[in-house]
């Protein structure tokens, strides 16, 4: 079993859903199940991604859930949400580095 956290629907309207990235620290401290984080669908804008990623693995997510797409504008679903497979490749050293910095691997 994985548990994933994909947002919260909240009043706010500029994003698709609320990131409540504190959610995964708790659950860490309450379960021993893996606890991914979807970005993508968390915040529903390609460009909050990278961010979220990087909050996510410093929060202590044990996984991402990161949708990629070759052409975002040209994707037949969630291309606003979706960044590039070159965008995803500069994420990873970053990631990487968060994760060291916090004990963990990536």
């Amino acid at each position: 079993m994985i548990l994933c956290e994909r947002g919260i629907r909240t009043f706010e309207d500029y994003v698709r859903n609320t990131l409540p990235l504190a959610s995964v620290a708790e659950l860490n401290d309450k379960t021993h199940l893996p606890v991914l984080v979807d970005p993508s669908h968390g915040t529903g804008h390609a460009h909050l991604v990278p961010a979220m990623c990087r909050a996510a693995v410093a929060a202590g997510a044990d996984g991402l859930l990161v949708e990629a797409h070759l052409d975002p504008e040209h994707a037949m679903s969630d291309g606003a949400q979706s960044i590039t497979p070159l965008a995803l490749a500069a994420l990873m050293p970053v990631l990487r580095r968060i994760a060291q910095a916090v004990g963990r691997d990536l």
